[in-house]
């Protein structure tokens, strides 16, 4: 559940939970395609996710690449791909939803 103080009203807070993984990671890549248009960025709020490979990584390059894409509150196991990868040079890390959103554009 993500956090629930000062998050503007309107802006797209996308919530996966669980393992993602090439078998489930479709859904994730669907909800952040449909909520990307139209706005300027885009938080993932990764506190539920149990476990992430390298599908997952792939789908946050990605979408880093074209948007401004905000990880909040990553997950032991999400922190853990995203620094043996390197990716947490790459990707704007935040430690919580409302910081991810008072961030300046990234893009």
């Amino acid at each position: 559940m993500p956090e629930q103080d000062s998050i503007p009203v309107g802006l797209p807070v996308v919530v996966p939970c669980g393992d993602l993984d090439a078998t489930t990671v479709q859904p994730q890549i669907e909800e952040l395609e449909s909520v990307r248009g139209g706005h300027g960025a885009v938080v993932l709020d990764a506190d539920g996710i149990s476990f992430a490979d390298s599908s997952f990584l792939s789908v946050l390059l990605r979408f880093h690449q074209s948007t401004d894409l905000r990880i909040a509150r990553p997950s032991p196991a999400v922190r853990r791909l995203l620094e043996i990868t390197g990716a947490v040079a790459v990707l704007n890390i935040y430690l919580t939803v409302t910081e991810a959103w008072k961030a300046a554009p990234t893009t």
